[in-house]
Parts: structure tokens; C-alpha cells; sequence
């Protein structure tokens, strides 16, 4: 079975030249002519496409038909930039590899025969999410999540000391307030974490923190301040070390999580108190104790 197209033009006038036979073959692309047909052959569409003209007509491979088409004549071939093909049991076979191209290149199935993914747990209590999480991984999250913990329980603690009556550090108490709720917020973070990858959660047992802080050289304020500044870097150095162990186990995700949840705001933290320690260190134990405590209380207001 043949088909022949031949393209929609208007009638030829005496004066335009009439246009020759153009076969198209639905299993080639069709390019549009890069200069428009108008000013070449008047009265032609502006949409028509061409293709190179060939002397042999193109056979088309009927649906009901089990004979393949020849390849495309050489003159076709090089205007279409196609590459050299030949016919091997009526199936297009690439000429330089050989292998039958059949228009598949991700075999879902087939792979999943030789991949660990086709194994999906059974047991009620195995995660069905889990994938490419390392014990180790999971471990690391579980200890990070018991250093937010500590590092709150510690900043809470602080705020229930300059709250009370005879301190009235109301500013103080406020930072240290919202501190604790932003490591818990932290450690929260890592839960959720640790459940999204198919890990468990462990809580382990937080240390009792300090009741007082009051300092006979530095005062109550500075001494806070500097332990502030000393637990943010310790939990800089904990971050750091997860991301090794994300990096140890080869795990991409779990190192961007820690890099973008984490380490650049642990960098602005301890800039921010390591600014507070400083300031405190120039006021002494006196009335610019005071003032500094009502900058942290109005911190935030004028926003």
C-alpha cells in the first residue's frame, strides 16, 4: 500500500511557477522552509511545509502489513540529517552499535529484577520508606536530637532564672525563653526528619541543667551570656559532625538538609550572642546591665 501526499496549494496563475510533487512520510519529521514560500512561489500557503524533493516515492508501512519500509533514499537521508540506518527482520537497526532500537531506553521492570527496590518489606514493623539510610545515619540524628534537647533544657533554665522576682531581668528572660523554644523547634525538626527517612526515634535522658547563675566577677547577665555562646558552639561542632556521617555514608540528601536546616543559622547564632558577650563585657555589673536587659525586652517592638 502507497500513500502519496501532496501539499494544499491555490491554483497556479499564468505567472507564478507551478509547484512540483513533494511526498511527505508521516514517520519523518517535517520541517518548515526557512525562507517563506510567499515570495517564492506566489499564491502558496505561508504554512506549507516542504521537504526535499526525491525522485522515488517514500512506501509506507501499512498497519496490516508485516513488510517493513526500505531506508530513506541518501538524497532524503542528508537533508534531514538522519543517521545511516539498516533493516534487519523488518526492525531498524542503528548502525553503529547494532542494537535494535525500539524506542524504550528505561526498562522499569527489567531493572527492578536485578535492584534491591523490588523488595518491599513485609513486616508490620519495618519502615516501607526507608531507602539508602545507614544505621549510622540514623544514630547521628538521634544523638543531634538529644544536643537540641540539652541545649534547650539549658537555655529554660535560664529563663526561669531571670524571671524571678529578685532577678526581674525581664529582657534576659525573654531571649532565653525564645531560645528554648527554637531548639526544641530543632529537635523537632530532626524527629520529623528521622521518621521521613523510615528511622526510629530515640530520646535519650537530658542532663539536669544549672539553677544559678550568678557569677561573683562577671555577673549574673555575662556569665549566662558566655555559656549561651559556649553551648551554640557545641552545637555547631555536634551539626558538623552529623554532616560527616552524612558524607561518610555517601547519603546526598540527608548532607543538604543538615547544610540548609541548620548550619547557616547555627553561624548567625553565635555571631548574634557572640555581639551580646562583648557588649556585656564593656557595661560591667552596673546600670548598663539595665539598659541592656531593655534593649533585649523592646528587641523586635519597633518591627
Amino acid at each position: 500500500m502507497r500513500t502519496c501526499f501532496q501539499p494544499h496549494r491555490s491554483p497556479p496563475s499564468a505567472s507564478s511557477p507551478r509547484l512540483p510533487p513533494y511526498y511527505i512520510n508521516p514517520s519523518f519529521p517535517v520541517f518548515p522552509h526557512p525562507n517563506p514560500l510567499p515570495s517564492r512561489f506566489p499564491g502558496a500557503s505561508s504554512d506549507t511545509m516542504l521537504l526535499k524533493a526525491s525522485s522515488h516515492p517514500l512506501p509506507l508501512l501499512s498497519p496490516t502489513s508485516s513488510e517493513a519500509s526500505p531506508p530513506p533514499p541518501a538524497s532524503l537521508r542528508l537533508a534531514l540529517s538522519l543517521p545511516k540506518v539498516q533493516t534487519r527482520g523488518g526492525r531498524v537497526v542503528a548502525a553503529s552499535g547494532g542494537h535494535v532500537i525500539t524506542g524504550v531506553v528505561f526498562e522499569p521492570f527489567e531493572e527492578l529484577k536485578h535492584s534491591e527496590l523490588c523488595l518491599v518489606p513485609t513486616a508490620p514493623d519495618q519502615s516501607l520508606a526507608r531507602q539508602k539510610y545507614a544505621d549510622d545515619s540514623e544514630a547521628a540524628i538521634n544523638l543531634q536530637i538529644n544536643v537540641e534537647y540539652n541545649a534547650s533544657y539549658v537555655y529554660h533554665a535560664m529563663f526561669a532564672y531571670f524571671d524571678r522576682d529578685n532577678v526581674a531581668l525581664k529582657g534576659l528572660a525573654k531571649f532565653f525563653k525564645e531560645s528554648s523554644e527554637e531548639e526544641r523547634g530543632h529537635a523537632q525538626k530532626l524527629m520529623e526528619y528521622q521518621n521521613k527517612r523510615g528511622g526510629k526515634v530515640k530520646l535519650l535522658p537530658i542532663i539536669s541543667p544549672l539553677t544559678e547563675f550568678d557569677h561573683p566577677e562577671k555577673g549574673d547577665a555575662l556569665h549566662a551570656m558566655e555559656l549561651a555562646l559556649s553551648i551554640e558552639k557545641l552545637t555547631n561542632e555536634k551539626l558538623l559532625s552529623l554532616h560527616k556521617v552524612a558524607q561518610k555514608c555517601n547519603d546526598a540528601q540527608m548532607a543538604d538538609f543538615i547544610e540548609t536546616e541548620f548550619l547557616g543559622e547555627q553561624v548567625e547564632a553565635i555571631k548574634k550572642i557572640a555581639e551580646f558577650v562583648a557588649q556585656l563585657r564593656r557595661v560591667g555589673k552596673g546600670h548598663g546591665v539595665w539598659h541592656f536587659d531593655q534593649m533585649l525586652l523592646h528587641e523586635g517592638a519597633a518591627a
